[in-house]
């Protein structure tokens, strides 16, 4: 083999290298290609994500203002059942001096 035979052997060499890469990429391009119908896609579901979002937003704020609602509400309940107890204890003590007053003025001629 003369040196023009194998820098033509070479480059025919060099060729097919280049040509099998090329068509490797083409290839591999072409799989793995985002479509338009891909994207339109994604877009649809960042924006449901999105609505989702602001929908657990909306639903946490409305369960922490009801939250904060029953919060004062039970402790508006509290109070008001801390004061029915002072005053039952209150008119017990009072019924109580009574009926000893009662038994007190019988039990005196």
């Amino acid at each position: 083999m003369n040196g023009a035979e194998f820098i033509a052997a070479t480059a025919a060499i060099l060729f097919m290298a280049f040509l099998a890469g090329w068509f490797t990429h083409w290839l591999i391009s072409r799989i793995t290609r985002v479509t338009r119908s891909d994207m339109d896609d994604l877009d649809k579901m960042a924006q449901e994500l999105n609505q989702a979002e602001e929908a657990h937003e909306e639903a946490t704020a409305y369960f922490q203002q009801r939250e904060a609602e029953l919060t004062n509400k039970l402790r508006e309940t509290e109070a008001e059942l801390d004061a029915a107890m002072d005053g039952l204890r209150t008119a017990r003590t009072e019924a109580e001096e009574l009926r000893s007053y009662v038994e007190r003025s019988k039990q005196m001629p």
